[in-house]
């Protein structure tokens, strides 16, 4: 099987990388408290890349988590109303915990809240853009999430894969990386299926393969299937950009990504020229939900 050594190896030269990481990869699996022993290794790990001379960008779910730990609650929370509510309160202490332990490794954390309206309106999405590659030539680390708590349609269809591939296509990064808890893409579910055959390498996404995915998450706290990362495989490498998934439970899979070993699936760039990041967006929200997104 086609591992794509020849695509690995270039992902030693990427320059801009955004990086994905969900609530479950974030969270102790136990209690679905933040897990901060692996949120230091993953900001460990993001300063070894700026230190290689590279941007960075995360995109980090984990504010409801965050929100649903600091008001004690025992549950994953149901309504709209608490979802935005976890969420207020868990972002603000997302971003402490983020900007104390970056400024540790001498670099500096800035949040980026984006929704749906940023990116469909003209001028938004264009100072949104500015304000990213004003952060990068500053040298600071974007840290990306949805605006849940006055994001209603976010809460209840977003998810950060999406987002991160939007945010990828939007900075013109050359590489985005999605930490998963599963390996990477498989023929069948592999926690359901025993038999389903692990994919190391995809050259092309073809519409036999978005029908792989399906919308099924195996954790209590994140929100995205696979149908979500193939989704944002689409947009990612329409856009010219590298894209693979991986497992998070060892953050240091980062570099081992970075160093092009075969590590998770790697999605290679055919950059699209009749990509257009608004027609994927209208495609998504504008009710029209075809095959690339489910």
């Amino acid at each position: 099987m086609d591992t794509g050594k020849e695509g690995r190896k270039k992902l030693k030269g990427k320059k801009r990388v955004v990086v994905k990481i969900g609530s479950s990869s974030l969270t102790h699996e136990e209690t679905g408290e933040l897990n901060l022993l692996k949120i230091e290794k993953l900001i460990r790990t993001l300063c070894g890349l700026k230190g290689e001379g590279r941007d960075v960008v995360l995109v980090s779910s984990g504010a409801i988590a965050a929100g649903r730990q600091a008001l004690g609650g025992q549950k994953r929370p149901g309504t709209i109303s608490e979802k935005q509510a976890y969420a207020a309160v868990g972002q603000a202490r997302l971003m402490m915990v983020y900007q104390k332990l970056f400024s540790e490794y001498n670099h500096v954390a800035a949040q980026v809240l984006l929704t749906k309206d940023t990116m469909t309106n003209d001028a938004s999405r264009y100072n949104a853009q500015n304000t990213f590659d004003e952060l990068l030539k500053l040298g600071a680390v974007p840290i990306v999430n949805e605006n849940d708590t006055v994001s209603t349609h976010e809460i209840q269809f977003g998810d950060n894969d999406r987002l991160s591939a939007i945010v990828a296509a939007l900075i013109g990064a050359d590489l985005l990386i999605l930490l998963s808890d599963i390996n990477g893409l498989y023929t069948d579910d592999p926690r359901q299926n025993p038999e389903a055959e692990f994919i190391p390498f995809v050259e092309e996404i073809t519409p036999q393969l978005l029908h792989m995915g399906k919308s099924s998450a195996g954790s209590d706290v994140g929100t995205g299937g696979m149908s979500s990362k193939l989704a944002a495989a689409r947009i990612a490498t329409d856009s010219g950009s590298d894209m693979v998934i991986a497992n998070g439970a060892d953050v240091e899979v980062i570099h081992q990504i970075m160093a092009g070993e075969e590590k998770g699936t790697l999605f290679m760039a055919h950059a699209n020229l009749d990509f257009d990041l608004m027609d994927y967006i209208n495609h998504r929200y504008g009710g029209n939900y075809g095959s690339v997104w489910h």
